[in-house]
């Protein structure tokens, strides 16, 4: 299905344009941001979750620049069913960036639990996914590193991931870059053609890929975001222009339903100043 098809060509170069960004300028944003915020807060070192594909490859990269190679460790935590390919290529990576690596095997962690209980693919999945997790931060403790996360705008959006699995952090360099917006500093920043070619996939069961399961490109799901949070058109105002009626509501109600992704838990309140509510100070105090 191409939801864009019924759409000018026209319409669809301008906001192709509009999601191009300045390569150099954003890099440099990022590796700030996070040379920023884990200094503030009394670190020197950075921890990332290393899959192999292009957003912890990314992750890692910026970091590396940020912080220093020997002051950034990239984990690689492959189950028993994880693509050798994407090890090779994540361990290539390692040494392209020359930042110091770790390999755990998560799979005796994992089996643990799900041999006790008959569970779908997507269970399995977040298991691995928070298992991971806690590998993560175990030696982010043992690194005294921060742990910088990989999960970009469209899947924070979507709920295209585990929430207290690969969505955990500290701090988040990706979590305002589009999918395709990724792809582009991925680009600038020549990450191996291994990672940059493959087709985006969480690596949770064999065969498994991101756009088969969501059921469309990102490329196209990122025009339609696009359109939808940064120009804040209604699904009239889009509909209207062309997009297909079915993928508008599709992605509309998977960003709402997934709101409680995006925020820490809500509180209950109690006393007069709640934490998140009057105890919310617009400045950061550091340590």
């Amino acid at each position: 299905m191409n939801p864009f098809s019924s759409a000018q060509s026209g319409f669809i170069d301008r906001i192709d344009d509009n999601l191009c960004l300045d390569a150099k300028l954003a890099i440099g944003v990022l590796e700030g941001f996070i040379r920023n915020e884990v200094n503030k807060v009394g670190f020197s070192k950075a921890v990332v979750a290393l899959s192999g594909g292009i957003d912890s490859a990314l992750s890692l990269a910026v970091a590396a620049r940020a912080m220093g190679p020997g002051n950034v460790l990239a984990l690689l935590m492959p189950y028993r069913t994880s693509s050798p390919a994407s090890r090779n290529d994540a361990e290539e990576l390692v040494e392209k960036l020359g930042v110091q690596s770790k390999i755990i095997d998560v799979s005796d962690m994992v089996d643990a639990y799900v041999n006790e209980y008959e569970l779908s693919n997507i269970r399995k999945g977040n298991v691995m996914a928070r298992a991971r997790m806690i590998a993560l931060y175990d030696h982010s403790e043992e690194f005294t590193g921060l742990v910088v996360g990989t999960s970009n705008k469209t899947e924070l959006l979507l709920g295209y991931g585990t929430i207290y699995g690969d969505m955990a952090s500290a701090i988040n360099p990706l979590g305002d870059l589009y999918k395709t917006q990724v792809r582009q500093i991925s680009e600038a920043m020549e990450l191996p053609e291994s990672i940059l070619n493959k087709a985006p996939s969480a690596d949770l069961w064999e065969g498994q890929q991101d756009e088969d399961e969501i059921g469309f490109t990102y490329r196209d799901i990122d025009r339609l975001l696009y359109l939808l949070i940064d120009e804040r058109w209604s699904a009239s105002e889009i509909t209207s222009s062309g997009i297909e009626l079915q993928f508008v509501d599709q992605l509309i109600s998977r960003v709402r339903r997934n709101q409680f992704k995006r925020r820490p838990p809500i509180i209950a309140k109690i006393s007069e100043r709640t934490i998140e509510r009057e105890f919310r100070y617009p400045r950061d105090w550091g340590v």
